[in-house]
This record gives C-alpha cells, sequence and structure tokens, in this order.
C-alpha cells in the first residue's frame, strides 16, 4: 500500500470540508432522489461515504472506483471501523458494508470506464477528479450513466491559481511553470473547473450549481490543524516533481523558503476550484 498516497489523502479532509461549497451541497440534496444509486469515480480513501451520512443520505446504493488499488484497499479496512467509532450502526455484507441503510461498496477500475459502462445513476460523484480526464470526455459519459434527472456533482475542481504566501520574487515564474507541467499530462486541464462549466453549457440538461470551493491553509498562532502540515509538504512535492530546479530561475530558493516557511508555521497556500452540479435531461 502507497501510504503517503493515503495520508495525504486523509490530510487534506479537513482542507475538503472548509473548501466545499454549503450552496452546492443544498441544491444536491434538495433535487437528490430518494434512496439513491450512487457511483463515485476517483473516490480514494472512500471520504464521501462519511460526507454522505453526514448530510442525511442514509439509505441507497453507494459504489467507489479507483484505480489505486492500496487506496481502494484502505477504504475497505479503515471506512468501515471508522463509521463504527463515530457512532453509525454498520453490517458487513457480501461486496462491502451498509452503513445505516446505505449500501457500499469499493471496487479497483478506471474511472472513465466505469462510467461508460454504468446506466441508471442517481448521483455521479467526482471529488477533485475532473481536472484528471478530459472535461468534455467526463461529461459525456457521465451524462449517459445517469438516470432521466440524474446528478453529477464534481466538487473541488482546480481552476488554475495557485498562490503561496508570504510573496517570493519568482512566485509567478514557478506557478507558470507548474501549471504548465500540469497541463501537459494527457488528459490533464488546469482550468477543468471553467472549462466543465462550458461544457455543461453546451449539454441537454441542466447546470445546476456552481460555486468556489478554494483550498486556503493558513497557520494558526504558528501551526497547523489536523494533519495539514503534511498535506501543505505534499503539496510542495508536487510543486518540486513538476519544475526541475534548472527550468526555472530562484525555483531552488523559492522551495527552500517554502520549506522554512513551513516549518515555522508561516506558510500560508490558497488554490482556486469550483464545486460543478449538472442535471441530466429528465427524459
Amino acid at each position: 500500500m502507497n501510504h503517503n498516497a493515503t495520508r495525504y489523502l486523509e490530510a487534506k479532509r479537513t482542507v475538503d470540508d472548509r473548501a466545499r461549497s454549503r450552496r452546492v451541497r443544498d441544491v444536491l440534496l434538495g433535487a437528490l432522489a430518494p434512496s439513491p444509486s450512487i457511483l463515485d469515480v476517483g473516490c480514494g480513501t472512500g471520504t464521501t461515504v462519511p460526507l454522505l451520512l453526514g448530510w442525511g443520505v442514509e439509505d441507497g446504493a453507494y459504489r467507489g472506483v479507483d484505480d489505486d488499488e492500496g487506496v481502494v484497499d484502505f477504504a475497505r479496512a479503515v471506512r468501515p471501523a471508522a463509521l463504527r467509532r463515530t457512532g453509525w450502526r454498520v453490517t458487513d455484507t457480501s461486496r462491502g458494508f451498509a452503513a445505516a441503510d446505505l449500501s457500499v461498496a469499493f471496487d479497483t477500475g478506471d474511472a472513465l470506464a466505469t462510467l461508460t459502462d454504468a446506466d441508471g445513476c442517481d448521483l455521479v460523484v467526482g471529488h477533485a477528479f475532473a481536472d484528471l480526464v478530459p472535461p468534455a470526455r467526463l461529461l459525456d459519459v457521465t451524462l449517459a450513466a445517469l438516470a432521466p434527472g440524474g446528478l453529477a456533482y464534481f466538487p473541488i475542481t482546480f481552476d488554475g491559481g495557485t498562490i503561496f504566501q508570504p510573496d517570493h520574487p519568482a512566485d509567478e515564474a514557478v506557478e507558470r511553470a507548474y501549471h504548465a507541467a500540469l497541463d501537459a499530462k494527457p488528459g490533464r486541464d488546469v482550468h477543468a473547473g471553467r472549462h466543465l462549466v462550458d461544457e455543461a453549457r453546451k449539454r441537454d440538461g441542466e447546470l445546476l450549481a456552481v460555486d468556489s470551493s478554494d483550498w486556503v491553509v493558513r497557520p494558526h498562532q504558528g501551526t497547523y490543524p489536523a494533519d495539514e502540515a503534511y498535506f501543505l509538504e505534499r503539496i510542495l512535492g508536487f510543486v518540486e516533481s513538476a519544475v526541475p530546479a534548472a527550468s526555472v530561475d530562484g525555483v531552488a530558493d523559492w522551495l527552500a523558503t517554502r520549506h522554512q516557511q513551513l516549518a515555522e508555521g508561516r506558510l500560508t497556500y490558497v488554490a482556486h476550484q469550483y464545486d460543478i452540479l449538472c442535471r441530466a435531461p429528465m427524459d
């Protein structure tokens, strides 16, 4: 199991919880079918399950799919135990477990292929996922997978803003190089948020809600809440991997400065993102 991947996904839960739009969530819950069939693509460690239960979605059928076998194994092992600890009634099933009356199963697989094969879903969730695949392709296969009037919910969709504070002379150059490196990866789109909104407007159905869901991580009296210092360490690692030291003037000093600021509890990080909710045509 890749413990770095699972720890990163767990560490960002508190960051996501602050960022996620309550307005988009409320529209989602108001439009969601009773006892819904839910497909969660790029499900990671299964954090959507406690989220749904906390929102009152306590019956239906949930299936989470991720291409990382290690994080799926983690979800299968940890999520039911964590739900039991927080007071949920959890029972084992042949496919996974049930929490309250919500049946839960986690599978390893390709997200877009799973969507292509799916049919009749009441809700498709792609949490921090829509910037990893081509937005038009994602929307095509998602709308085809939904039942009439079904919902597509894409929270925490990156849209091309990466900010670190305090200011450093190399900030703009590092941000440009980082975004260019992300965009160069097959299927990636650093402006996925706005492009997904544009694609949704072209399709039959309805763009129900859009709101910002920016990550904001800042220290409080020199410390970071929960495991957010580790989260920031990983973010700096992503930048360092994407931007070679020789490619940008000042990047070595930028990285050294940012790591020192993190260690001293002085680093603030912001990423610009959207929460997006679409509804499939009613017939």
